[in-house]
């Protein structure tokens, strides 16, 4: 028996599990590593889509499903298979039309399967292509194909939050619309996000609430926040979850993962 059994430990990824040079500390993955090898179930929640996640994936000690997509996918990396996926209403070509004909300056990617399409690139689209190694596709928006399993709308953050305001006013109940930055606001079908499909993933394990712990640095990770017997994030996480409550550690470059298992054995003493 190991002191983590039955203990399920969910990390968001970019500048949480590590930091904005793509780096993870080496004391996350010995921590990391320690946990696994004591039973824990260890598993990621990112907003990366397969494609810019999969590179990454055999790097770190994960057992357990992986949330992708922000909260859209679920996939099993030891026995390659997507598990769940969920798709945008099929009127998401309309809206986002519709909402870049309202709002001047924004610009999306769309997800169809392993390939990115890009309306109205911009800046933000190219820093975040940087950012996950990924490549895009610019076509207008009739000729993207169908279905997509998420969409990002990047602009200024200004922008964003009529952006934001827009689709709820429009488009009522048809789309998770969650910042996981101040220059993207990721859509999902709604329901589909970090904290739901996390909670799939504790179920599919039979790892009851008092056993979930979850860290996140920002918007996006708070329904999976939500989840954690005590919600983890980075010191220099996003304001909105400082002002959400989370438990706040050491910022991400100093090893936040690492604080969290040394936060757990404590929970669970040998």
């Amino acid at each position: 028996m190991g002191r983590f059994d039955g203990v399920l430990l969910v990390s968001d990824y970019d500048d949480t599990l590590c930091d904005d040079t793509g780096r993870i500390p080496e004391v996350n993955l010995a921590a990391l590593d320690y946990f696994t090898r004591n039973g824990g179930r260890f598993t990621v929640a990112t907003g990366r889509a397969h494609t810019t996640f999969a590179p990454y994936a055999h790097q770190l000690p994960i057992n357990a499903p992986v949330v992708l997509s922000n909260g859209s996918a679920l996939y099993d990396f030891a026995a390659d298979t997507m598990l769940i996926q969920t798709l945008l209403d099929e009127g998401a070509p309309t809206d986002l039309a519709a909402l870049c004909a309202a709002l001047e300056g924004v610009g999306f990617e769309a997800y169809h399967g392993e390939d990115i399409y890009a309306y109205a690139p911009n800046w933000v689209t190219e820093m975040h292509m940087k950012k996950v190694g990924g490549r895009y596709t610019v076509l207008p928006i009739e000729q993207i194909p169908t279905p997509w399993t998420k969409a990002i709308v990047q602009s200024g953050h200004e922008t964003l939050l009529r952006a934001r305001e827009w689709l709820e006013t429009n488009c009522p109940g048809r789309y998770e619309a969650i910042f996981s930055n101040h220059y993207y606001l990721e859509l999902t079908d709604r329901g589909s996000n970090k904290g739901g499909m996390a909670a799939r993933v504790a179920d599919g394990l039979g790892i009851g609430p008092e056993h979930i712990w979850c860290v996140g640095d920002n918007q996006n990770d708070i329904p999976m926040l939500a989840l954690s017997r005590v919600p983890f994030a980075p010191a220099d996480c996003a304001q909105e979850v400082k002002a959400w409550g989370a438990r706040l550690l050491c910022p991400c470059r100093e090893g936040t993962l690492a604080q969290v298992v040394d936060e757990l054995c404590r929970y669970y003493p040998e």
